[in-house]
């Protein structure tokens, strides 16, 4: 590792709500169960679409952290962004009102798309007058971000990042930024979605995007790298955290969790929905990564891969990781988190940043499940099956979006 002079940044607590949890910690004992979260989708009738299965969030109850007459005017996307901001700040020791030295960055691809998608309805069939009065402030990217702000009283920076499935991972990497510039002590950040819709689902079918051969078997149907992949599990959720300058986590004595060591977008510049074949996008963002960072390839325990069970960014992504890191390539563990949890678009790069977070602390690397058969051309390691045992020092996480937008995230053990 090279030598960095800037502020450190460091993880004091985490939170998340996936298809498998409603809590980071149990969220973290599914994934090293290898247990799926992927089933057939209750929250509309999907008999009439191709693909009926999704990573829902089961069980999930806004009256547990907001007030009844309050969250019926949200997005399912804020909803969740106020759950899992409030888990991470427990987790990390801090009390609210979190006041002017603290701010919130979250990101999100769509935010509150049912709310708009509902109420243009509402306006063609029945007018204007019946049309619900908070739909803007429902449908728009940054209320999440805004209403955890609210709810913690996190009056600095507030920002959102929309960039796709690459969102929440460009959101703690922005997110680290403020405090390293000495605007905030503390960002609350992450990633979240709420996008288990008809349209969502519909829209993503008619690109062929989903699987539509394992409706009766939805645990299976996720299988990155795997030769019968089929498509992405639409899933929605959010991983959150609370980073902090070192000094700011010292003095009051937080436990940290890992470092944020550093972070990179680029743009493929190629295609609206597809990787550029030969992966120079992806392979400029985990360079620029490393190389923000202060570590060498060398210096890489582990891979969180984007990992989407697509026919064409599997094999794009295996390659691009090749050519970041030579022959070591395969030697590196790599595995997908969406194996399990199917895809929360901007709420994955949060859900991953959370799982390296872990990953670290716990120095244990949850399996990549379903990859029963590899695709030949899906050849380095990608953990089948079992968790495995190895010591992390960093880990690289992978986030590759709609419309060529990549954003890669390095953690590492903290050491004094």
């Amino acid at each position: 590792m090279t030598t960095d002079t800037r502020k450190r940044v460091v993880i004091t607590g985490v939170g998340a709500l996936t298809p498998l949890a409603l809590t980071a910690e149990e969220t973290w004992e599914g994934l090293l169960a290898g247990r799926s979260g992927v089933a057939r989708i209750t929250q509309f009738d999907a008999s009439h679409l191709p693909c009926q299965i999704a990573g829902e969030v089961k069980d999930f109850d806004p009256k547990d952290y907001i007030p009844f007459k309050e969250a019926r005017r949200m997005s399912r996307c804020s909803q969740l962004a106020i759950a899992g901001g409030q888990q991470a700040v427990a987790d990390s020791g801090l009390t609210p009102p979190l006041g002017e030295r603290a701010g919130v960055l979250i990101g999100t691809a769509v935010g509150g798309m049912e709310w708009a998608v509902e109420q243009a309805y509402v306006f063609r069939d029945k007018g204007l007058s019946r049309v619900n009065p908070f739909t803007l402030t429902a449908l728009i990217a940054n209320m999440s971000a805004h209403h955890i702000s609210r709810e913690l009283q996190a009056l600095g920076p507030i920002s959102t990042s929309v960039a796709a499935c690459a969102s929440g991972t460009q959101a703690v990497g922005e997110a680290a930024e403020f405090i390293r510039r000495g605007a905030a002590d503390v960002m609350i950040t992450g990633g979240v979605e709420g996008l288990v819709i008809e349209m969502g689902i519909g829209g993503f079918a008619i690109m062929r995007a989903l699987p539509v051969n394992y409706n009766d078997d939805p645990e299976r149907a996720s299988r990155p790298f795997d030769i019968k992949r089929e498509g992405f599990i639409l899933s929605e959720g959010g991983g959150f955290l609370v980073l902090e300058s070192l000094e700011h986590a010292q003095q009051r004595g937080a436990n940290i969790i890992a470092e944020v060591l550093g972070h990179a977008s680029s743009s493929d510049g190629y295609h609206v929905a597809q990787l550029d074949p030969e992966g120079k996008g992806a392979i400029r963002a985990m360079t620029w990564a490393l190389e923000n960072a202060g570590v060498t390839p060398d210096d890489v325990s582990y891979i969180n891969a984007h990992g989407t069970s697509t026919p064409i960014n599997d094999p794009i992504e295996t390659l691009a990781i090749k050519k970041v890191f030579g022959d070591r390539a395969y030697s590196i563990p790599i595995s997908s988190t969406k194996s399990m949890l199917g895809h929360a678009m901007g709420g994955a790069g949060g859900i991953e940043a959370v799982v390296c977070a872990l990953t670290i602390r716990d120095q244990i690397i949850h399996a990549t499940i379903n990859l029963d058969e590899p695709d030949p051309e899906c050849d380095l390691d990608y953990v089948p099956h079992e968790p495995r045992r190895v010591e992390v020092n960093v880990t690289l996480s992978n986030s590759f979006g709609l419309g060529g937008q990549n954003a890669c995230l390095v953690l590492g053990k903290y050491e004094e």
